[in-house]
């Protein structure tokens, strides 16, 4: 590789961690070409970008970015070398959990999620269980809305025995009216009578 092609390959690296707020380096060695497809297919379904990278310049690339110092993932770099970059925080984690189901690799050589590092594949299960940002709202708006629902619903229960107090009270008041109303009517017939009587 020449120094310029280094140069390209270090800025390519550099734009894929400038924003990245979840990056995982994974050893993905002895995947032969379909099964290493396959993976690729997987991480790409899930939107997470997966790039083969040689750790040296995986290396020089992280030491320019500015905010965040990677250097606790460097001494995880040897071999064969995978930069994942993904949104979801347990994304990359689920996906070579997932994979590993039949496979030996790949393994977690280490991340940097939510401004934490993990190194080492014994992360892998802690990974998968971390809450994404979207999973963690979710719960929050759960537990809110739940006192909530449950004072709208009492609210609701209220009125409707209230409403149907006073359906009940006002029956009988609508039955006796015409009660009332029934002598009255004869009287008036009878005053219509008079008259024509005279």
């Amino acid at each position: 590789m020449t120094k310029d092609q280094k140069v390209v390959a270090i800025q390519e690296i550099k734009d894929l961690l400038q924003d990245a707020k979840v990056v995982y380096v994974a050893d993905l060695d002895g995947l032969n070409a379909a099964k290493s497809s396959d993976f690729r297919r997987q991480a790409f379904k899930q939107n997470i970008k997966v790039k083969v990278v040689k750790n040296t310049l995986l290396q020089k690339a992280m030491e320019q970015i500015d905010g965040v110092d990677f250097s606790e993932m460097f001494q995880t770099f040897k071999g064969n070398s995978a930069l994942m970059i993904a949104e979801t925080a347990n994304a990359p984690a689920k996906l070579i959990k997932d994979f590993r189901k039949k496979e030996e690799k790949p393994a977690l050589k280490s991340a940097f999620v939510q401004e934490t590092f993990y190194v080492g594949d014994n992360n892998l299960d802690a990974l998968v269980s971390i809450k994404s940002r979207e999973e963690m709202i979710g719960e929050i708006i759960g537990l809110l809305q739940s006192p909530i629902q449950r004072v709208v619903s009492a609210l609701q229960n209220k009125s409707e025995a209230v409403e149907a107090g006073a359906e009940e009270a006002a029956a009988p008041a609508v039955e006796e009216t015409p009660a009332e109303a029934a002598p009255e009517a004869p009287a008036a017939e009878s005053t219509d009578e008079t008259p024509a009587a005279e």
